[in-house]
């Protein structure tokens, strides 16, 4: 009699048959096991080649969230610490309130439109949001089989939580994003449809690729602040605002290289000068980063104070050379100094191994100019030789710095000769022109670059020079004391004819006592009223301390006393000393800035 099976599916220890199936099942299931961890293994591989091509924090995101689509999950989002990118340390958050967080990316698969959170706008992950919950203890979170009341602690708003069922949302997975030890935000994936819920293993493997892609977002991090103190710190380097300058509209732009090691070298200045004259540089360190920066600043600062002495454009090239070559750093720089002046419609041009300048004609040619190289400044090979160039009115100079031509693929001809033709193609003139210029000239730029543009213009009818010969003897200080007087009473500027004629007979008095003989005298009026006298004498006047019992040495400190400023400048002939006072206020009119 042949023996019945055992029935219900229970073990018959003494069936070869039935252990015999039991072993196949066993094997087929390790093989597909093993089938499947394979293909995880490589599709977490695959993570590296395809997020964090970048330097970009938003740009990593996207790629962590259209990498997981369909993959791993019908929809992803990325939502990081609005801390993080501002570059503070995202775990270091202190007190109660919730954390603000950013979307950063979303990713669905076609049709599904699950209605997140819109990229770039701000989200709060309440108490009772599972978010919160994944950010605080800094853990997954999985909802295998979502409920009614699941959707209202996952979906950001009633609205969306109507839209995510409707969609067939069944299954929700949220992994922090960790890197360094840092909390970053996080990432959360739905699952819809006929689609096999997360499990065990598909959190393993989300937690894995969020630790990888979490360390490409904290690179992206690390380095976008590092350039932001970088540039933050060139800019503090740089004019925030340009001075009033008589008879010049001036414009310049300042381009950060992309890479923080790039930054840090190039600066630019515009001082106004006695005589309604306007100083103009551009300068570039031979280095990078802060180190660059910091040189640059200390070069800025001896610059300006050199040009606020109103030294030529060469003699002050000079000194810097020896003002370089004093620092610790040992680096050298490239500089270009122009000074404009309205009266005569001239620039004075000298250059330390800088590219040289365009000139815009009025009627739209372009040229270099021909300026005298000279050597980079440190090197302490000096003389420099100035250039003196009149321009006619509407003319316009380009100064630039070389981050601008620079190129890994066009050669320096090519790119001077993209730069002519970006200058002269019918730029802007409504302060946008550097700007222009900038982005006209492109290429694959990979060092920060100045633009420094500076247009000759007709004096307008708020600025006045009067100009008169004096003789070389005592009868100078009378003649510029009716001179003075006259003038003023014509520009309706009664209130300082009396503080105005005592400086005046007081700066001739010293030119006929220490400077031979007075020259020219020269009264402007713009924004201040400016009180020039030239003479043949090669020293500068300086406030002297007198006694009681002393009859002389006192003009100066009178000058100094009733005038907003005062100094004095060496020329070809000799020397000018200048006194500056504040306009009168008139009714319903501001003061000068």
């Amino acid at each position: 009699m042949r023996e019945r099976p055992w029935l219900g599916g229970l073990r018959h220890p003494r069936n070869p048959l039935v252990s015999g199936h039991r072993a196949a099942r066993g094997a087929l299931r390790s093989v597909s096991e093993a089938l499947g961890a394979r293909r995880r293994l490589a599709w977490l591989n695959a993570a590296d080649l395809s997020i964090g091509t970048t330097l970009d924090v938003r740009r990593t995101a996207e790629e962590l969230a259209d990498f997981t689509v369909p993959e791993l999950a019908d929809g992803a989002a990325v939502d990081l610490l609005d801390s993080v990118l501002r570059f503070q340390e995202g775990d270091r958050a202190t007190g109660g309130d919730p954390p603000r967080l950013r979307a950063m990316a979303v990713s669905e698969v076609e049709g599904l439109n699950l209605a997140p959170d819109p990229v770039g706008e701000l989200s709060v992950h309440t108490a009772d949001r599972l978010g919160q919950r994944c950010l605080t203890t800094r853990r997954p979170v999985l909802v295998s089989r979502m409920t009614r009341a699941d959707f209202a602690v996952i979906a950001p708003s009633r609205e969306s939580s109507d839209i995510m069922r409707r969609a067939g949302v069944h299954s929700y997975l949220a992994v922090p994003l960790i890197a360094r030890g840092v909390l970053l935000g996080l990432a959360d994936f739905v699952r819809a449809g006929h689609r096999a819920p997360f499990n065990r293993t598909d959190v393993a493997l989300a937690m894995e690729l969020a630790s990888k892609a979490a360390v490409y977002i904290d690179n992206a991090r690390l380095y976008g602040r590092e350039r932001d103190h970088v540039v933050t710190l060139q800019r503090a380097l740089l004019p925030r605002s340009s001075p009033s300058t008589p008879g010049l509209d001036v414009s310049s732009c300042y381009d950060p290289a992309a890479d923080p090691a790039a930054v840090g070298g190039d600066w630019f200045d515009v001082v106004a000068l006695p005589s309604g004259r306007t100083a103009l540089m551009v300068g570039d360190v031979m280095g990078r980063g802060l180190a660059a920066a910091a040189t640059m600043g200390r070069l800025r600062t001896v610059a300006r104070t050199l040009m606020a002495l109103d030294i030529a454009p060469e003699r002050l090239l000079a000194r810097l050379d020896l003002a370089a070559r004093d620092l610790e750093e040992d680096q050298v720089a490239t500089c270009l100094c122009a000074v404009y002046d309205p009266y005569g419609s001239t620039f004075r041009i000298a250059s330390a191994g800088h590219p040289p300048p365009l000139l815009t004609a009025p009627d739209g040619a372009v040229s270099f100019l021909d300026v005298p190289a000279g050597a980079p400044l440190g090197t302490g090979v000096i003389p420099y030789d100035p250039v003196e160039r009149p321009v006619p009115e509407r003319s316009r100079l380009t100064l630039y710095t070389d981050g601008l031509i620079r190129s890994r693929t066009a050669d320096l001809g090519t790119q001077l000769e993209r730069l002519r033709e970006a200058v002269g193609g019918g730029v802007p003139e409504d302060g946008t022109e550097c700007r222009a210029v900038a982005e006209r000239v492109g290429g694959d730029r990979s060092d920060d670059a100045i633009v420094l543009a500076a247009s000759a213009r007709p004096l307008g009818p708020d600025c006045d020079v009067y100009v008169r010969a004096l003789p070389p003897d005592g009868k100078a200080a009378g003649q510029a004391r009716t001179a003075v007087r006259e003038q003023l009473e014509r520009w309706g500027l009664d209130e300082l004819v009396d503080t105005t004629e005592l400086v005046v007979s007081e700066l001739v008095g010293n030119a006929l006592r220490y400077g031979n003989a007075p020259g020219e005298l020269r009264l402007l009026r713009h924004e201040r009223l400016s009180v020039e006298v030239s003479d043949s004498g090669p020293d500068l006047p300086q406030i002297q301390h007198a006694d009681v019992s002393d009859e002389s040495g006192r003009g100066l400190q009178l000058i100094n006393m009733m005038c907003r400023r005062w100094g004095s400048c060496r020329t070809p002939g000799g020397k000018v000393v200048w006194a500056e006072q504040d306009l009168p206020l008139r009714a319903g009119a501001a003061g000068p800035q």
